[in-house]
């Protein structure tokens, strides 16, 4: 009778030692969790991206003309696609922050939003006198942003507005794994070869107001893996090493009782 309540006494202490060593707590996966009921957050934030070194963008110019030749023609150069089909050419943004637009030459966008630049647009064009009242439709063809570290689906992705938050960044890459820590994700931004590395904690509804809560292109984010994703990869050296002395000294204590 002793030697049965004795192995049983070594399985169960070795099991306990296994979960309190490997247990998640609510703490450590729960988003938001100073957000109080009913509590509501204004979004004061006024962020806009700006263009960078590198982008690509789409400038469209059209104006009213009551007769049958358009005056904005000229600034909407079209490209051959094939099969008599063309579209706008594209518009690359230089290491100096230039673009080489039609008639204009030379545009410094660097730095600027999408509102900045069509303003920007509108006022070349007004003390030119080349267009009257024009409107610019601009958009960035190539914001994307990286998702990488314990996420369900790494990846690059394409974003089609102007601005995207990390929430919605994390969503398209099917959220954090369990593995993943919540209170530390990366985001890494540059800015024309400056970069510039934040902390972000999910866990608090701080992140709202986080300079990075709102991303911007080229920008990547970064979830590290948590301690028991670590000890996992590195052979759960940590746990095997508990269980290996709790055994030992449950044994002993086995060898004694029934040798007595």
């Amino acid at each position: 009778m002793k030697r049965i309540l004795s192995y049983r006494l070594v399985v169960t202490f070795t099991l306990v030692s296994f979960f309190l060593t490997s247990c998640k707590t609510k703490q450590d996966i729960v988003y938001f969790q100073n957000a109080k009921n009913f509590e509501t957050i204004v979004d004061t934030d006024t962020f806009r991206a700006k263009l960078k070194i590198g982008d690509i963008v789409s400038i469209y110019v059209s104006v009213y003309s009551s007769g049958d030749i358009d005056p904005a023609k000229p600034y909407n150069i079209q490209m051959q696609t094939g099969q008599g089909q063309g579209r706008l050419i594209d518009y690359l943004i230089d290491v100096d922050g230039n673009i080489d637009f039609p008639v204009l030459g030379k545009v410094k966008l660097v730095g600027l939003t999408i509102e900045e630049a069509k303003n920007l647009f509108k006022e070349k064009f007004s003390k030119g006198e080349l267009l009257k009242d024009p409107v610019i439709i601009m958009r960035v063809l190539n914001f994307r942003i990286t998702v990488a570290g314990e996420v369900r689906n790494p990846g690059v992705y394409q974003v089609s507005g102007e601005r995207v938050s990390i929430i919605e960044a994390l969503g398209l890459a099917g959220d954090l794994t369990i593995k993943g820590k919540r209170d530390n994700v990366m985001v890494i931004r540059d800015f024309n070869g400056t970069k510039a590395i934040t902390y972000v904690d999910l866990t608090t509804k701080e992140v709202f107001n986080s300079p990075v809560y709102y991303l911007t292109q080229n920008d990547i984010v970064y979830v590290e893996p948590n301690n028991s994703a670590i000890s996992s990869a590195s052979g759960d050296t940590r746990i095997g090493t508990i269980i290996t002395i709790t055994s030992f000294l449950l044994t002993t204590a086995l060898i004694f009782v029934t040798r007595n």
